[in-house]
């Protein structure tokens, strides 16, 4: 599996639409899908799963007020919701011939809080647009749960990969020997838990990324008494510990928390600067309109020299339980 900063034929994305996601912030998510569209055309082909023709057209209409013209293709592939993070499918690519071939995996919307059987057909569906073969698992796995260096080396967390929720046939060295065969990669590194209010069971992709091959950023909280405190303190410690597979400790860089999102005042929602997306000569990072957005976006450009840090207000995304990593999958350069 190659890692996300490597060459991309373009990106994948599902068009938020389910009122039981978004609620009130539906139409706000809407437009914040279509500005990071807008950022990511210019640099990338789009293609956008949509359910109907009215769809498509609302989706339309936002794209030309932004001017948006080419780059982006349409496809008439029913969702449930828009993380195409975990429900598209993963590419792997044979680093000595180039062939691609494509993964899917069972979706059971996070341990089956959610209806998923259109999303659980959208692997395959891209797939065959795309015209490379696609492999099927019998085993529950979400993108958004693992991150890979494209050298061998896997993160993820054991709140995820490890919960009854998914599979719980499997033991954790079973769980690594699936990992380590279906998708290329020699060594799993283990975190703990997730970030609070995130309802994937702690999903990686909110606490630590791979910035290359030997770099890892991980989300902190300053604050004592925040709950996500001890969480990060806890992982933090982990990844200092963690070496690569020549024995050596990764350079571990530290991104702030943004300051806390509520949706209705009482309900904690899981915003993080790690859930950024990279894609050819950018980075789209979620922006919470707090003065931390500044001091995140200093920290992924100095990680990601030549690539533009483009800060996409993910205010009403968020209310989703997710954001720009989320609603992302790449496509590798054939």
């Amino acid at each position: 599996m190659p890692a996300e900063w490597e060459p991309h034929r373009g990106t994948w994305l599902s068009y938020p639409h389910n009122p039981k996601s978004f609620f009130t912030a539906l139409k706000g998510a809407q437009d914040a899908f279509a500005d990071m569209v807008m950022h990511l055309a210019r640099v990338e082909e789009v293609h956008i799963n949509v359910n109907d023709d009215g769809m498509e057209r609302t989706l339309v209409r936002r794209l030309e007020r932004r001017k948006v013209s080419g780059n982006v293709f349409m496809h008439r592939f029913p969702t449930n919701d828009a993380w195409c993070r975990d429900h598209g499918c993963l590419i792997l690519k044979n680093h000595k011939t180039g062939r691609m071939l494509a993964t899917d995996w069972i979706f059971n919307a996070w341990g089956g809080k959610y209806p998923s059987a259109k999303d659980n057909r959208i692997a395959r569906k891209m797939a065959g647009f795309l015209g490379i073969d696609c492999i099927s698992f019998p085993v529950v796995m979400e993108g958004g749960s693992l991150e890979v260096n494209g050298q061998g080396l896997l993160l993820t967390t054991q709140q995820c990969l490890l919960n009854k929720n998914r599979n719980p046939q499997f033991n954790k060295k079973q769980i690594e020997l699936i990992l380590k065969s279906s998708l290329g990669v020699k060594k799993i590194l283990w975190l703990k838990d997730g970030i609070v209010g995130d309802d994937t069971d702690g999903h990686i992709d909110d606490i630590a990324r791979f910035t290359d091959i030997n770099t890892i950023v991980t989300v902190v909280e300053l604050n004592k008494e925040d709950k996500n405190y001890r969480i990060c303190e806890e992982n933090l410690s982990l990844l200092r510990s963690f070496t690569n597979l020549e024995g050596k400790p990764f350079r571990v860089v530290s991104l702030p928390m943004p300051k806390p999102v509520y949706y209705r005042k009482n309900e904690r929602l899981p915003a993080s600067y790690a859930n950024f997306y990279v894609a050819n000569g950018i980075v789209l990072m979620p922006g919470f309109g707090c003065a931390q957005d500044k001091e995140a976006a200093r920290i992924l450009k100095g990680l990601f020299k030549g690539r533009k840090i483009v800060t996409v207000d993910a205010s009403a995304i968020i209310v989703g339980l997710g954001t720009c990593h989320c609603l992302s999958q790449q496509i590798p350069q054939f």
